[in-house]
């Protein structure tokens, strides 16, 4: 009796690529810790700070609070990020280091449990401890980019990584928005504990889904023989060196100008959306519904802008990105409505994930070999100052005119400047190889 034998499926080469076991479990580490940046940073630790651990102090004097959380956050990692990518280069630990700096993010994520109402300081504590461990462990995630991909590979794996990354944060975030509108149903006695449970569900989502990059991921052995010790001392005695080496690579100098202006742009909008929203007067639940939205349409236009990079270049994929970024900014000037502010979602969503993105993997491609840590230490820096120009722009163009409206369409010169920027960096195939001294 003849057997039938199996047919064998055949994939495409992109479903090969985003199935092989270091790029799956790379990528989803972003679903693991975009967690964090979904619901604690954008969704409930603004407004629960606000109203739950700074109950009864005035509104001013909550936001100042915050603000300097997240100043300190950010200033901590843009002074370490360098140093720490020097460091993970030398000795070849960038998976250890990001295991180590996500475990302090995760730990203090979690204990934001703990803190009772009006607390501000244990829990603006908690979550700058929980922000620098997020920052710095994205040092060594986008590093170890370089580890599971190859150069002709990184548009698409890098925008493979911020997709998963926009549905695991989505899909987390909906559920805690779930449990804070129906706290019985989850067991919760009001929505004040389903906000704080949420906190702990986001420490766990990232620990768990970290585990197939803990486990899966083999990273290029650092120097032969150097310790840690040792790592550290020439890391911090390198880190001048860097600088002055970072502004020898023309292209990457030019990138990181135009990345710091039009990123700056990009995290100013995420972080005043939806203050913007209220200040129009939209309901707070539209509001979290259109967060929601940009999300879930992040997602598969993540990708598309990976296959974009592929057929027409990362720059010219970020370009088109900042396009529609500044039509977007424009735009805002005139919404009034609730339906206006999802088109107004809509259209973030379309390139927020790929500008992102694209960013990455066309940094990448201009790294030069054996560098990866120390130069997105580089990267990774101006991503975290990149979070001044933009609130400071707004902020000066809503006490001249008067018109938070102005403020945010004044957005529109940083993408602007950032794409006349990027316009003079050379595509890496314009070169010899990939990081050459253009200088």
């Amino acid at each position: 009796m003849l057997r039938a034998t199996p047919r064998r499926v055949s994939l495409s080469p992109v479903t090969r690529l985003y199935t092989r076991r270091p790029v799956l479990a790379w990528a989803f580490y972003d679903w693991a810790n975009s967690a964090f940046a979904t619901t604690v940073m954008a969704g409930f630790f603004p407004a629960f700070f606000q109203r739950f651990w700074s109950v009864g102090v005035d509104p001013t004097i909550s936001t100042s609070r915050l603000g300097f959380a997240n100043g300190l956050a950010g200033f901590v990692v843009a002074v370490l990020a360098p140093a720490l990518g020097a460091i993970a280069d030398r000795c070849g630990r960038r998976k250890r280091f990001l295991i180590a700096w996500s475990l302090l993010g995760i730990v203090g994520t979690g204990l934001l449990w703990f803190v009772e109402r009006g607390e501000w300081a244990w829990a603006a504590t908690l979550f700058v401890v929980g922000s620098v461990g997020f920052s710095a462990a994205n040092v060594f995630y986008d590093a170890l980019l370089l580890d599971v991909a190859r150069d002709d590979e990184l548009d698409r794996v890098s925008a493979f990584g911020y997709a998963l990354g926009y549905l695991g944060g989505g899909l987390l975030f909906a559920l805690n928005v779930w449990m804070t509108l129906q706290p019985p149903r989850f067991g919760l006695a009001d929505a004040a504990e389903a906000i704080r449970a949420s906190f702990v569900l986001v420490a766990l989502w990232w620990l768990v889904f970290m585990l197939p990059l803990a486990l899966r991921v083999r990273e290029r052995p650092g120097e032969v023989g150097v310790s840690l010790a040792s790592a550290t001392v020439q890391g911090l005695q390198g880190l001048l060196v860097s600088l002055r080496r970072v502004a020898h690579y023309r292209e990457l100098a030019l990138f990181l100008v135009a990345y710091w202006l039009y990123i700056d742009a990009v995290n100013t909008i995420i972080k005043m959306a939806v203050d913007y929203g209220t200040a129009l007067g939209l309901p707070t639940e539209s509001l979290l519904a259109a967060l929601l939205m940009t999300q879930f349409i992040a997602f598969p236009a993540a990708l598309v802008f990976g296959w974009l990079g592929d057929r027409i270049g990362a720059r010219r994929g970020i370009l088109i990105g900042i396009a529609i970024y500044t039509l977007a900014t424009l735009y805002a000037f005139f919404l009034d409505s609730v339906v206006e502010f999802f088109m107004l979602a809509g259209m973030v969503g379309l390139v927020q994930g790929g500008v992102q993105s694209l960013s990455r993997s066309f940094f990448g491609s201009l790294v030069p070999e054996g560098k990866g840590g120390e130069f997105f230490g580089f990267y990774n820096m101006m991503g975290k100052f990149a979070t001044v120009l933009g609130p400071m722009l707004v902020a000066l163009v809503a006490l001249i005119t008067g018109s938070s409206r102005a403020s945010i369409a004044s957005l529109a010169i940083l993408f602007l400047a950032g794409g006349l920027v990027l316009l003079l960096v050379r595509e890496p195939s314009d070169t010899s190889r990939r990081g050459s001294s253009l200088g």
